[in-house]
């Protein structure tokens, strides 16, 4: 096995989930008489932790057993909505199967809570090919911090110099930046102008291939 690994974000990355988070949180700020508009979940919502999108739009820190019940009530919404739905972005299984026969380490590293990154990984059966998981749940400082990110690294026993990340959002590249990981940034959620740089660019699994993979750890 290569000493060499590619860590995939999961919401934006391996799916398209935003428009199911978007309409999974305006059921749940619609009950709470709010009605944020798409232009705020897309600066607000899409690759930031549940701590920052509920503390941003209700106002106010919530912690606690509290966050616990507005995190399950949201994330119950979510999963609700989009178990039937669940779909990759164009070729990333192939993609993920290349890199597997080339013998890359892999790993998921997702600021979402452990039942949505299972929901995904049994509905599309890839979990087996990810030497490490993280969630949520797995960290205690959220991205743009690094630790997802240097914690998957610790798993999959790879130098954060010989990562490459697939990234689609301001904080998820700013966190395997702030790790000394190479990225992919993937333009499913934002512009290459609105990301922070990264070493290379995809709508999608299609614009990348085992060669351009090699070349990036060059």
């Amino acid at each position: 096995m290569k000493q060499q690994a590619i860590i995939f974000d999961m919401d934006g990355v391996i799916c398209h989930t935003n428009p199911f988070h978007s309409e999974a949180f305006r059921v749940f700020f619609g009950k709470r008489g709010l009605n944020p508009s798409e232009e705020e979940f897309a600066r607000h919502m899409y690759g930031k932790s549940n701590k920052y999108i509920f503390a941003h739009f209700l106002g106010r820190e919530v912690v606690g057993t509290e966050f616990t019940a507005l995190e399950n009530e949201k994330e119950g919404l979510f999963r609700e909505i989009y178990a039937d739905k669940v779909e990759t972005l164009p070729e990333f299984l192939p993609f993920l199967q290349e890199l597997k026969k080339e013998g890359y380490r892999t790993g998921v590293a997702t600021s979402a809570p452990r039942a949505n990154l299972d929901l995904i990984m049994e509905s599309l059966g890839f979990g087996a090919s990810m030497e490490s998981v993280m969630a949520s749940e797995n960290v205690k400082k959220h991205k743009p911090d690094p630790e997802v990110y240097l914690s998957s690294s610790r798993n999959l026993d790879v130098d954060p110099a010989r990562c490459l990340v697939f990234e689609d959002s301001h904080s998820g590249v700013s966190a395997a930046r702030n790790a000394g990981m190479r990225v992919v940034g993937v333009l499913s959620s934002h512009t290459r102008e609105e990301l922070p740089p990264c070493d290379y660019y995809i709508r999608d699994y299609r614009d990348i291939d085992l060669e351009i993979v090699s070349g990036l750890f060059s």
